[in-house]
């Protein structure tokens, strides 16, 4: 009995909507633009912290790992940092070893590094010609003010020297006086190569008075085993999950002290912050306006039934039953609206991150349920006071033509 009653509900209310095409071809344009604006700003809402995170990566490392006391950074503690960093979180990882050499009996600092990692932290330098690899062990990138000062350009040699580890350790490790000239001139003489201009790095800043090479080749010239001074991080993450994660470096790696780059992470969580918040303003903002929307088409159909209202009330329908059949339309509309949308909402999402982001996003299943139960919501809400009006209407009155 209850299930032909809630058949037949169902066929009242479809039909209802059926014979005012028009009244529901507006209402549901209406609530499927707003469940697809809301859709896709709650999608990008989602999607901006990572999308955002990785634009900022564009700006350098955003963390710094040192040696504490006489700890090494060897390849192992690389490894530890990949795992508990995470793989996926991780833009890029480049460990730095610096070492003196000579060119020309003059003193300059070569930049040992990953340079294919060191090229995703540093997206912003300019570079004329192009990074080397660790294929190309004989070619380096100059900066700028090495460049001019040497009257280096792309495809030039030039020859560095240097000391080796394994015979002059102590030479090469400590600052000797100025006393110490002849054993200091001896052991600059214990390696001797000639490197290829690859490209030269033009940052306006310290960049500029170093020559980076591949770590592996640095190590091999100095015949040493690999040990970094510094590593440089570029890590997709806020302020906030960057602290965890120096914590968590600090307690499981001993002898490492991470120090976030406070003023670009700041400034990511600033930048968030606000678009978050107007995401937030402008989707309550469209919610209202969906709201208003309904009223306003449930208070015409209402007004346009009246004589339709009046003859079931006057055939023996309670208000309870004529305003059921009408929450049941706007239920209806809301479901019918907000299925819409959302796939809508998606595809506004992926063009605004696509055009403004440059990358895909995926789609959120869940938003589906979430937003057809909020549309519904919200037409019910919208619904209640026109749905009210039923009980102002009297059938011997509204009969009448009065």
């Amino acid at each position: 009995m209850g299930n032909k009653r809630f058949k037949m509900y169902m066929k009242m209310v479809s039909s209802s909507l059926i014979r005012r095409a028009s009244r529901l071809v507006i209402a549901v344009l209406a609530i499927a633009i707003g469940a697809t604006i809301l859709s896709g700003l709650v999608t990008i809402y989602y999607d901006i912290p990572e999308q955002l995170g990785r634009e900022f990566r564009s700006y350098g490392a955003n963390m710094i790992i040192l040696p504490e006391g006489d700890s090494t950074i060897t390849r192992e503690t690389l490894n530890s940092l990949r795992e508990i960093i995470g793989v996926n979180r991780i833009v890029g990882l480049a460990p730095y070893r610096y070492q003196t050499v000579k060119i020309n009996e003059q003193p300059y600092i070569i930049a040992g590094t990953d340079l294919e990692q060191a090229e995703k932290n540093s997206p912003f330098w300019y570079i004329e010609g192009s990074w080397g690899n660790s294929q190309d062990t004989s070619s380096v990138m100059v900066g700028h003010e090495i460049a001019e000062t040497l009257g280096l350009k792309l495809g030039d040699t030039f020859r560095v020297q240097g000391v080796k580890y394994g015979e002059q350790a102590e030479a090469s490790r400590q600052d000797l006086s100025a006393k110490d000239n002849q054993k200091r001139d001896s052991a600059w003489q214990n390696f001797s190569r000639i490197l290829t201009v690859k490209g030269i790095v033009s940052t306006g800043g310290a960049e500029e008075g170093f020559i980076f090479a591949d770590v592996d080749m640095l190590d091999e010239l100095i015949g040493d085993t690999f040990r970094a001074d510094v590593v440089e991080c570029s890590i997709a993450a806020n302020a906030q999950e960057l602290s965890e994660l120096s914590e968590k470096i600090t307690r499981d790696i001993p002898g490492l002290m991470p120090r976030a780059v406070r003023r670009l992470t700041q400034s990511q969580d600033i930048v968030l912050g606000k678009l978050q918040a107007l995401v937030l303003l402008v989707t309550v903002v469209v919610l209202i306006i969906t709201m208003i929307s309904v009223y306003t088409t449930m208070m015409a159909m209402v007004a346009e039934r009246r004589r339709e209202i009046a003859l079931k009330k006057a055939l023996g329908a309670e208000n309870k039953l004529v305003m059921s059949e009408l929450l049941g339309e706007g239920v209806l509309l809301g479901f019918i609206g907000g299925a819409l949308g959302v796939f809508l909402g998606f595809e506004f999402a992926l063009r605004v991150s696509l055009n403004v982001f440059g990358r895909a996003i995926n789609f959120q299943a869940a938003l589906i349920p979430v937003t057809i139960a909020v549309f519904i919501i919200i037409t019910v809400l919208a619904s209640i006071i026109p749905v009210r009006k039923v009980m102002d209407i009297h059938p011997a009155i509204v009969l009448k033509g009065e």
